[in-house]
């Protein structure tokens, strides 16, 4: 333990250093587990609203809270790296021959940017208190993110259930460090939607119940990555030219005004060739090109089976009468899930 007068400016240095690893969001809060979270989590759950993701269910108890998780933990850590796009993502909408990707996949895999540097830090923590144990976490254990941010005082979990930044509107990466020490916290962040509710009125498959409440299995996030098996046809024409991810409630967050033009790290710039793909070139992808052309993104993760069904439903929503061949030729795709697609599709090419 550090007593009070060391502790804060072991924060302030603790700060400084974060700040120079990259990270522009930085706050400390207890790892007592709160009560408050751990019902609304168990609400979610029970209400089924997070769809087939049986790993938000499987480690529910740790879920709970910091402690839940790591009972010697004291103080949690929250750091946030920006990665505000220098454009409107919705603006590719107009274009629905070309694909839309979500901002936060076109550059590099955020969760080894921000793992490499809260590896930096901690080791510059453990350099300064020897004695302490930490643990660090980014979007790959049970950790509820987002309520420890605004416990932490870096911003508020909006009315579309992301965090929201005064200064880095909703473009923020999160990461935190579990630590041993106790560390004097900041004041909670409170909430400052007031009355507004663009990001509910932008969602274009109702995923918002209530205000702060999201159903992932009408969240075309969801339904284009976690989702496995076919997108069910009520949300189809809705996804529009989105292949993977939606941005359009965090595009539309009157916040975002403040927010920088441009991401905080070079790592989370977009890829070129990400930033409007022509979807009759994705088509043509087997697993071999796939796995190139997203090497090193978030992208990968969901295979070149899940990658082609989604574009497949682009293609059926685009309109566009030259989008018919590539498309006809994944008719026999061995995956049946592609080919039901590809059936799909080119019927809305056909009427169209």
């Amino acid at each position: 333990m550090v007593n009070a007068g060391k502790s804060d400016h072991l924060r302030e240095r603790l700060k400084a250093e974060a700040e120079r690893l990259g990270f522009v969001a930085f706050g400390i809060c207890s790892a007592a587990d709160d009560p408050l979270r751990a019902r609304r989590l168990e609400q979610w759950l029970g209400e089924g609203h997070h769809g087939s993701m049986e790993w938000m269910a499987a480690r529910a108890n740790q879920r709970r809270g910091p402690q839940s998780l790591w009972p010697a933990a004291q103080s949690v850590i929250v750091l946030g790296m920006s990665y505000a796009p220098g454009h409107d993502p919705r603006a590719l909408g107009r274009y629905p021959s070309r694909a839309r990707i979500s901002v936060y996949a076109q550059g590099k895999d955020y969760h080894d940017t921000l793992k490499k540097r809260l590896k930096a830090l901690a080791r510059w923590l453990i350099a300064a208190e020897p004695e302490s144990e930490l643990k660090l976490f980014v979007d790959t254990a049970p950790v509820m993110e987002k309520p420890l941010g605004e416990a932490s005082g870096i911003g508020w979990q909006g009315k579309h259930t992301n965090l929201v930044s005064r200064e880095h509107g909703s473009w923020l990466f999160l990461g935190s460090i579990y630590t041993t020490l106790a560390l004097p916290p900041d004041a909670p962040h409170r909430d400052r939607c007031g009355s507004c509710d663009a990001c509910q009125r932008a969602c274009p498959t109702d995923a918002f119940p209530a205000p702060y409440r999201l159903d992932a299995r009408r969240c075309i996030s969801y339904l284009t990555i976690e989702h496995k098996g076919p997108i069910p046809e009520e949300f189809r024409e809705s996804i529009g030219n989105r292949i993977y991810g939606c941005d359009d409630c965090l595009a539309v967050c009157p916040w975002n005004k403040f927010a920088a033009a441009a991401a905080s790290h070079r790592d989370f710039l977009p890829r070129a060739e990400l930033v409007s793909p022509a979807l009759g070139d994705l088509l043509m992808l087997d697993d071999a090109a796939f796995r190139q052309l997203f090497a090193g993104s978030p992208v990968k993760r969901i295979g070149r089976d899940r990658f082609i069904r989604n574009c497949l439903i682009a293609a059926g929503n685009s309109g566009d009468s030259r989008l018919s061949a590539p498309v006809a030729a994944l008719l026999s795709d061995p995956d049946p899930v592609v080919a039901e697609a590809a059936r799909w599709a080119l019927a809305r090419l056909n009427e169209s």
